[in-house]
């Protein structure tokens, strides 16, 4: 059996961590700390990493027909989009009569362009990602039935910022798209480089990109939110600083051979769980609380509560939802389809 990857894993690991910490930051109102900004900011590059690893690890899009690959995307990216948002709106919207009963109205805005214009659900908004990430691999399918047209892709993210100087009026939250199939074939020629040159030339060159990102955060600083597609100051240096980042990190982690570190990469094997999984839990948290009166919002001792117990129980729900194919996106069949596809790495 070939050794696993404790790698990407690693970077997986991390970035799952990042996510649900942040959320449960926000619901607790303390994102605005100023030492919490600062670990932001520094880590901004962690969700363009879902797709660099897809490219990395994906040997073509170009087997079968059109038909075939589209229920294959569908079947394991748009599936398991489907139900987990129908489970975050049944969770959402089943606190909607006491809330109004208690409070006279429902405690946070609702509105019917959300159905259009935002592809995560009320109740588990995370799942953009998947909606985009399938269109990702639709625009690449077409990408590569064009010789050389790959190399397009390096304006990409000059897309995605007109996107966001726009307005981001974009449907289905779609502007982020284009920096993605960016970051998606950065991983793929990060891939053939990894390939192709001596192992120390590579750990000096990663080595010396992990500095550049360094350096460049201080003298031209910027980051890029992919989730919401905005770019913070110097949008340029974004996508340059995530671009040094993603190789230099990955190329260090390789390079170096890192052993598994236990529970870290138990999270970035088993990602996908923990991505659909959490926000849910959040608002039953959130509104059972003020379904009795009481806000979480402000509450630190609800943030140091939460962290542990929403990381312990997806840990537990993992061997139980990558069960169910229609959550996990884990078919039978194709174990290298499922890697690519899907936060997480079979």
């Amino acid at each position: 059996m070939k050794e696993r990857n404790h790698a990407f894993d690693i970077l997986c690991g991390i970035c799952i961590i990042r996510m649900v910490s942040l959320h449960i930051m926000a619901f607790c109102g303390q994102e605005d700390q100023e030492w919490w900004g600062e670990v932001m900011r520094w880590s901004f590059f962690f969700m363009s990493f879902f797709f660099f690893k897809a490219g990395f690890f994906n040997k073509g899009t170009s087997s079968g027909t059109d038909m075939d690959y589209l229920k294959d995307r569908s079947k394991r990216l748009l599936v398991p989009y489907v139900t987990s948002g129908v489970i975050g709106l049944v969770v959402y919207f089943s606190f909607y009569f006491p809330l109004v009963d208690r409070y006279k109205k429902f405690v946070e805005p609702l509105e019917w362009s959300h159905i259009w214009m935002k592809s995560g659900f009320y109740g588990n908004s995370p799942i953009w990602f998947l909606f985009s990430f399938f269109v990702v691999y639709m625009m690449v399918r077409y990408i590569d039935k064009v010789k050389h047209l790959c190399w397009l892709t390096v304006f990409f993210p000059a897309i995605s910022y007109w996107a966001y100087r726009t307005g981001n009026n974009v449907p289905m939250s779609l502007g982020n798209v284009f920096i993605a199939c960016y970051f998606f074939y950065l991983g793929r020629l990060w891939q053939w480089a990894m390939c192709r040159f001596e192992i120390r030339r590579l750990m000096a060159a990663s080595w010396l990109m992990v500095l550049l990102f360094v350096v460049l955060g201080f003298v031209a600083p910027g980051t890029y939110n992919m989730s919401q597609n905005i770019f913070t100051g110097n949008a340029l240096m974004a996508v340059v600083r995530a671009t040094l980042v993603l190789c230099g990190l990955s190329g260090v982690l390789l390079t170096a051979r890192v052993p598994r570190i236990p529970w870290l990469c138990f999270i970035g094997e088993h990602s996908m769980v923990f991505f659909i999984s959490h926000y849910p839990m959040l608002y039953f948290y959130k509104f059972t609380h003020l379904s009795f009166g009481r806000s979480i919002y402000g509450r630190v001792d609800d943030a140091l509560i939460l962290l542990p117990v929403v990381f312990c129980i997806c840990s537990w729900l993992v061997p139980y939802v990558e069960r169910v194919p229609w959550l996990s996106g884990r078919w039978p069949g194709s174990r290298r389809a499922s890697a690519e596809a899907v936060p997480h790495q079979d």
